[in-house]
């Protein structure tokens, strides 16, 4: 969750007269989840955020999931898809989800944004694989470079603006607002000192957009119920002269996220970053192994029998897998045990550290296929834990020892 953050020109008390250079009132508008019972920030615009100029047809914009596939652990590999598509909304392809969750992955050719977007149902974490730029929203800008994750809570309305170079994203689509894991709360909300990160690691917007003020057709996109709907504005949604509150995009650095560790190995959840409802996202970083003098590093084979488990394999080599790529995903689902494959047990042993760097997306419901994940199928990966079975050789250096 947020901490309390301003920017710009508010008044002292709030739904309290704040006037413009020209005697005009500033147009306040209350931007948040939950109704009145979630966090919220409180925006003055130039103009009234509300003037519809005309409405365009909904465009259809959605994956289908396939619920008819046999149960079994998948490695999609999308490492050689250094494309998908135009600009960001065109690019993305959902790969896994659910009622809960969507994972996506994005490969952008076009660098600015020629319109406005806003989810309206979903809030989006954007983990920056490769790539750098900028965020845009009515609350300012936020900077971004590989490893970062950008959080954009629903209905803010924004713009990626990326610099050149090639784009890698994967965009994590939560139907419930991502917080914070609470357990490393207080009840004031305060992250704790056993926290693996906090406050100072979030980076709040730091500069408004203050020359968007001009009158013209502003076409906002809004993404609600499998549709991306039309909708041309007489002024610029960032046209806020200042804000404040709990509600705003920011973005966190995987590198900032400090791992715990033990004498014997630790379970998945000292991994957690972020929650959701019926979800969770990890980042597994760089890290010393366990340190018992007989300690295994490698993870046990486990049944995690109301739990799909995510991984999205960004650098480094992970030590309990073979033959999987840089950009690759693995998906075990609940229902069947997984573990690490053949000989990475004993190859583990007396390994003091690992550089590996992957996000990882447990849930607790079902998972499923979209249509077009299944272009990227490894349909050798479910018996790749026989004794004799010979991987195919990683696609990228990143990923070899």
């Amino acid at each position: 969750m947020s901490y309390y953050h301003r920017l710009g020109q508010i008044p002292r008390k709030r739904h309290t007269q704040f006037r413009q250079p020209d005697g005009s009132l500033y147009s306040e508008q209350l931007v948040g989840t939950l109704g009145f019972h979630g966090v919220s920030s409180l925006l003055y615009h130039r103009h009234a955020p509300t003037q519809i100029k005309c409405v365009g047809e909904p465009r259809p914009y959605g994956a289908k999931l396939l619920k008819d596939r046999p149960l079994q652990p998948e490695h999609l590999r999308t490492l050689a898809r250094t494309s998908t598509g135009g600009d960001y909304l065109a690019a993305r392809q959902t790969i896994l989800g659910n009622a809960d969750v969507t994972m996506s992955i994005c490969n952008p050719t076009e660098r600015r944004m020629s319109y406005y977007y806003k989810n309206a149902l979903a809030d989006e974490v954007i983990f920056v694989h490769e790539g750098r730029g900028e965020l845009w929203s009515q609350l300012g800008k936020v900077q971004f470079e590989p490893g970062d994750y950008v959080v954009v809570p629903r209905t803010v309305i924004h713009q990626l603006h990326f610099a050149e170079g090639p784009v890698r994203l994967l965009i994590i689509e939560s139907f419930s607002p991502v917080e914070t894991c609470r357990r490393y709360r207080n009840h004031f909300g305060q992250l704790l000192e056993h926290s693996p990160y906090c406050e100072r690691d979030i980076r709040p917007p730091g500069e408004l957009i203050l020359d968007e003020t001009a009158e013209g057709d502003y076409l906002l996109q809004v993404k609600k119920e499998g549709y991306l709907h039309q909708l041309t504005y007489a002024h610029s949604p960032f046209d806020v002269v200042g804000w404040d509150g709990y509600f705003y995009p920011y973005a966190f650095s995987i590198h900032d996220f400090e791992p715990i560790t033990g004498r014997l190995h630790q379970p998945p959840p000292v991994h957690q970053t972020f929650e959701g409802h019926n979800y969770v996202i990890c980042s597994f970083v760089p890290r010393l192994f366990d340190y018992h003098p007989l300690a295994i590093p490698a993870p046990y084979n486990h049944s995690n029998v109301d739990s799909d488990e995510v991984l999205y394999y960004v650098a480094g080599n992970f030590m309990s897998r073979r033959g999987v790529d840089l950009a690759s995903f693995t998906w075990h689902p609940s229902g069947i045990p997984h573990g690490p494959h053949p000989g990475t047990v004993e190859a583990s042993l007396g390994k003091k550290k690992t550089h590996e760097l992957a996000v990882m997306v447990d849930t607790f419901r079902p998972l499923y296929l979209t249509e077009t994940a299944v272009q990227y199928i490894d349909p050798r990966y479910p018996m790749s834990w026989n004794p004799d079975f010979v991987p195919d050789p990683p696609r990228s250096a990143d990923m070899m020892d």
